[in-house]
C-alpha cells in the first residue's frame, strides 16, 4: 500500500481519484463522533499529548491507501471514566463504516492509539468564589 492514492476507479468517462487527505478527514470525523473520545492527538511531543481541535482532525490520522483497500491509524485522547476497549471498538466500527460507505474502499484495519486521558475541569467551589469576591485589594 502507498500513501498516494492511485487511480481508484476507471469509468467510461474517466477515472476517480480520492486523495489520502480526504480519507484522513473522514476517519477523523468518524473518530470524534464516538462517545468517550476527548479529541484527536497530534502525537507525543516531549511526553505530552497535544489535544487537537476540530480544525485539525486529520492530524491525528495516518492512512495507507491502495487501489481498493485502506489501513487507518488514529491517535486519540480518551475522556477519563470510559472503558478503553469499548471506545476503541466503537472507533474501529465507525471509521470502517464511514470510509467504506463514502469511498467504496475496503478498510482492512483500523488501529487505535490512545495517547492520553482527558480529565474534566472541576468547577471552583462556590465558597472559594465568594471568599475572593469579598476581599478588597
Amino acid at each position: 500500500m502507498s500513501t498516494i492514492a492511485p487511480d481508484y476507479v476507471k469509468t467510461d468517462m474517466g477515472s476517480i481519484q480520492i486523495a489520502p487527505e480526504v480519507i484522513e478527514i473522514i476517519a477523523g470525523l468518524a473518530t470524534v463522533e464516538v462517545q468517550g473520545v476527548a479529541g484527536m492527538s497530534g502525537g507525543l511531543a516531549g511526553g505530552i499529548a497535544e489535544l487537537l481541535g476540530r480544525k485539525n482532525l486529520s492530524k491525528g490520522v495516518k492512512v495507507e491507501v491502495g487501489q481498493r483497500e485502506a489501513a487507518i491509524d488514529v491517535s486519540i485522547i480518551i475522556e477519563y471514566g470510559n472503558r478503553i476497549p469499548e471506545v476503541a471498538s466503537g472507533i474501529q466500527q465507525n471509521v470502517k463504516h464511514a470510509i467504506e460507505s463514502m469511498t467504496g474502499l475496503s478498510v482492512v484495519e483500523v488501529n487505535v492509539h490512545i495517547h492520553d486521558v482527558h480529565f474534566k475541569q472541576a468547577d471552583k467551589p462556590v465558597e472559594e468564589e465568594t471568599a475572593t469576591a469579598g476581599r478588597v485589594k
